[in-house]
């Protein structure tokens, strides 16, 4: 995984078809992390059940393990550019609707579901598409360069979205869809825009066992097999971000501020990293650095489960989501390099569901019920609910 005469992080920059990506992934990505506290917030105001908090993951998650197949295909089939922009424009629209029907005061919780739902679908079709359209306009030799530079976009959304979210509902609830609509708008704009430098290879006609080619090409190549598996486990036993609610208040003692500065840490890490990454790329060993990559991870995510300090899982944590971005760079590499251009998308989606995030998942935003929102019939916590039951009692 060599690189050939690859160009600076600022010449980089300065490719107009990369830095639109750029803005489009990056405007994505604050859309969504808009989107999973506004959801939340609203559908725990609306019933006041952490079962129904924890189901918008769920519904959010099942498009992307029923088209998983599907939408790989799709990505190889069809211009990849545009159909990330058609998903981009559904999550427009279906943004608006959220933002117009929670203004006129008829939103019901089955139409939120259903909306996420939707989103759900958009993302299942734009994350494979967008992830094989990186290689076609970056220059040769530069792709470890743009992925981590790309991630790093990824990171500051991820810790400044659920802020701006958060901010926009506090001061109405129909303000953070309205800003998510004008970011996905945005977003489908600037993908318009890009013009590839590597052109688009002639499709052969579709036949049935296409959809799962991309697992055929994947079980018949050691090097990315063995690659996605160790992520794979990595992703199956390390994941901590879903239980941070609980180790926050039972174990740390800490109150929302300190929740969520623990949710901000591993972004931060994974922030510093991809800085790093995108000075220096790795050249050697690259193999060994993975598997070094996943260790930390490991070890990163033992000291957070036995830390009783926050100090200490603040920094694990961090260490944690540096770890995760190194393996994130090098599978992502390794993998759009050793794949043939026709068959990325399809690759791409057996990797991106066998590797979801394990610092920012649908689940972990459900998983943590908003401690305030804007005055509602309902309260908004559950523990005023227990205490009110309490003294009726």
């Amino acid at each position: 995984m060599t690189s050939v005469s690859p160009v600076g992080a600022g010449t980089l920059l300065k490719q107009s078809a990369f830095l639109f990506f750029l803005l489009s992934r990056s405007l994505s990505r604050f859309s969504s992390q808009i989107a999973g506290v506004a959801i939340g917030w609203q559908v725990y105001d609306l019933t006041g059940s952490a079962f129904d908090l924890g189901m918008v993951g769920l519904v959010q998650f099942l498009p992307t393990a029923l088209l998983l197949f599907v939408a790989g295909s799709a990505a190889d089939r069809f211009e990849r550019k545009r159909v990330v922009a058609l998903c981009q424009l559904a999550e427009a629209l279906t943004a608006l609707y959220l933002a117009w029907s929670t203004f006129a005061g008829f939103l019901t919780e089955v139409q939120i579901f259903a909306a996420t739902f939707v989103l759900g679908i958009a993302g299942a079709f734009e994350s494979p598409a967008l992830a094989a359209l990186l290689p076609q306009i970056t220059p040769q030799g530069s792709l470890q360069r743009a992925t981590a530079i790309s991630s790093g976009a990824a990171q500051v959304a991820t810790i400044t979205g659920p802020a701006l979210g958060g901010l926009a509902y506090a001061i109405a609830p129909s303000l953070s869809y309205a800003l998510m609509a004008a970011f996905c708008l945005s977003a489908a704009t600037f993908m318009g825009a890009i013009r590839t430098i590597q052109p688009t290879p002639a499709k052969d006609a579709a036949t049935p066992g296409d959809v799962f080619a991309g697992v055929r090409f994947i079980r018949e190549n050691p090097a990315i097999l063995g690659t996605i598996s160790l992520d794979l486990f990595a992703v199956l036993f390390g994941g901590v971000v879903a239980l941070l609610p609980i180790y926050a208040r039972d174990i740390l003692a800490t109150g929302p501020l300190g929740l969520g500065i623990l949710r901000a840490a591993p972004a931060v890490g994974a922030l510093a990293m991809t800085m790093v990454l995108a000075r220096h790329t790795l050249r050697r060993r690259v193999g060994l650095r993975m598997f070094q990559a996943v260790i930390i991870f490991g070890v990163a995510t033992v000291i957070f489960a036995v830390s009783q300090w926050m100090w200490l899982s603040v920094a694990a944590l961090a260490a944690l989501g540096a770890a995760d971005t190194v393996s994130v760079v090098i599978r992502f590499s390794l993998v759009q390099l050793a794949t043939p251009d026709k068959m990325r998308g399809r690759v791409g989606a057996v990797n991106f569901s066998s590797s979801t995030p394990r610092t920012s998942s649908a689940s972990s935003r459900a998983a943590s019920p908003p401690r305030c929102s804007a005055p509602r019939r309902r309260p908004c916590s559950a523990a005023s609910r227990r205490s009110r039951s309490r003294s009726s009692g």
